[in-house]
């Protein structure tokens, strides 16, 4: 039997516009991805029979709904593939927290399945595979930051400066339809060109409507002020704030409320995922 370890990174969204909503209900949105040394892990056994068992202690999750298990299903079911698995997920990433955890723990389950089960398929393939179960998967299956748009799923990688960031979550989870289907969501954004990027625009389109239903999120953001400019990822519930040091970034993680969760990580280029496998 062949085991092995994988990462599966934490991502954050330095912005967040949304730009108009299409006939089939989804939003045209631009973002910016930015990865994270910080995550859950995944370990895989392989085995001939093809039955999946994912063990994870998520109680508000049935194995079969779970992303991972659903992942392992899709690239078994595109590839006729006839072995099958057992993975065990180790859980840091909040969920319900804008963090990708769902959405990374898939992409881990298709890159690092693809190369036990040697299905030999591109990380273009996977990423389509990836795309029909959450419009994040492909950012953790490509395993660079990125700038994008459409639905999430249209990447242009990109070099971002090594940040430190402290993120703070409070003990709820924002459901990210009802965001989305939110009659008071900002649906106009300009779009913007890559090459126009500036700070100075980064905002969150979804911020506004999150804080006044989830007051909790704008508690944490009116108390990491004190820090500098905080930024909710995503549909929420955390928000972040920027650090040009590990040291500062930990200082402040001390104050934390205790009523809150909280990490410090490092913004990174690249997935963890891929430089792993690619040394095996």
């Amino acid at each position: 039997m062949i085991s092995i370890s994988l990462p599966s990174p934490a991502k954050l969204n330095l912005f967040l516009h949304i730009l108009d909503r299409r006939e089939d209900g989804y939003h045209n949105l631009q973002t910016l991805f930015q990865l994270l040394d910080y995550g859950d892990q995944l370990s895989f056994s392989i085995n001939k029979q093809p039955e999946i068992n994912v063990i994870s202690d998520l109680k508000d999750v049935k194995p079969q709904d779970n992303l991972v298990f659903k992942a392992a299903r899709a690239l078994q079911q595109a590839t006729n593939c006839s072995w099958g698995c057992e993975i065990q997920l180790a859980k840091k990433i909040p969920m319900g927290a804008g963090l990708g955890g769902g959405s990374s723990n898939a992409a881990t389950t298709l890159v690092g399945l693809n190369s036990l089960w040697q299905c030999n398929l591109s990380h273009d393939q996977l990423a389509e595979i990836g795309s029909d179960l959450g419009a994040d998967i492909p950012v953790f299956v490509k395993g660079l930051s990125a700038f994008a748009e459409g639905i999430g799923d249209k990447l242009t990688p990109i070099s971002l400066n090594p940040i430190w960031y402290l993120v703070v979550t409070p003990k709820i989870k924002v459901s990210t339809e009802q965001i989305f289907c939110h009659s008071e969501l900002t649906r106009n954004a300009p779009a913007i060109k890559i090459r126009a990027l500036s700070e100075e625009l980064y905002r969150n389109d979804c911020q506004s409507v999150v804080e006044t239903l989830y007051p909790e999120v704008k508690q944490v953001s009116d108390w990491l002020k004190r820090y500098g400019n905080p930024l909710m990822t995503g549909t929420g519930a955390s928000v972040y704030c920027r650090f040009d040091s590990q040291q500062e970034a930990k200082k402040a993680q001390q104050t934390v409320p205790n009523s809150w969760s909280s990490f410090v990580a490092k913004g990174i280029n690249q997935s963890p995922l891929h430089k792993q496998l690619e040394n095996l």
